[in-house]
């Protein structure tokens, strides 16, 4: 049984006053869902990626789609200390002050270990892991000196659970888990909140070029509700997650899943 997709939810004005940035936002994944739900939200938006084209195209969408200002942009490849500062320092030019960075920029792919290579293990990381440890790094200290924001990272259940073919994806993943729980508890001390999402299977394009067929109806029998997740369902949880909502949340990993045990 598949259990049918619910309404796309009404604006409720969560993040009304808030400036929120995303990562790897351009395209038709998890960070442009969030990035429109934001906007949709009240929020005053900055996207980044790597793609400029698709960046733009984004930011162009949500501003169509949602009928507010069009969000403000910077490229930025998150491997790169010198671009996260960039992005930083654009972000606090053009929009005052940051009180939301969701880090949503992750790289899978499907290998074996005995096949995998140092590249294809440090790419993965460096995208997935250490990018996050790179943004939280620049974007602490404004929020620190503010006294508030937070932070809302993407991580994923297979951080929890196994899967072949994705060792380096889900130690990237477990990683993001724990990093989020340690700076959580350092950030507390400043008033700022750290979490995490961790989705099950939301479906978009970009999955779909990276993961066979086969595997993803796999991955859907899993699911309990029979299809998998909208991206903006997660989006949702981000959203909650980001808003004010959830003042008593910091350092933890909330699934998003309709996995059976």
């Amino acid at each position: 049984m598949t259990v049918p997709v619910p309404a796309y939810p009404a604006p409720l004005g969560m993040l009304k006053g808030k400036t929120v940035v995303v990562t790897a936002a351009a395209g038709t994944g998890i960070g442009y869902a969030v990035a429109k739900r934001a906007a949709e939200e009240g929020a005053q938006v900055l996207i980044s990626d790597f793609h400029e084209r698709r960046l733009g195209e984004a930011a162009d969408s949500i501003a169509a789609e949602v009928g507010c200002a069009r969000p403000a942009t910077c490229v930025c490849d998150v491997t790169s200390e010198e671009a996260v500062l960039a992005l930083r320092d654009a972000s606090l030019a053009a929009l005052g002050k940051v009180d939301v960075l969701i880090n949503n920029a992750g790289l899978g792919g499907e290998v074996s270990v005995v096949d995998m290579t140092d590249d294809q293990w440090h790419r993965v990381l460096d995208v997935t892991l250490t990018s996050l440890f790179r943004m939280t790094r620049a974007f602490l200290p404004s929020m620190y000196a503010n006294k508030s924001g937070v932070m809302v990272n993407n991580a994923s259940v297979l951080g929890w659970r196994a899967q072949r073919g994705q060792a380096h994806y889900a130690a990237a993943k477990a990683g993001v888990m724990a990093f989020t729980r340690c700076s959580a508890l350092e950030a507390a001390d400043h008033g700022v909140r750290i979490n995490a999402v961790a989705p099950s299977l939301a479906m978009h394009p970009f999955l779909a070029k990276v993961t066979t067929e086969e595997m993803l109806a796999q991955l859907v029998k899993t699911e309990a509700y029979g299809r998998p997740a909208e991206v903006w369902e997660v989006a949702n949880v981000m959203i909650f997650l980001a808003s004010d909502l959830s003042s008593y949340m910091t350092g933890e990993i909330v699934p998003v899943s309709s996995q059976k045990a």
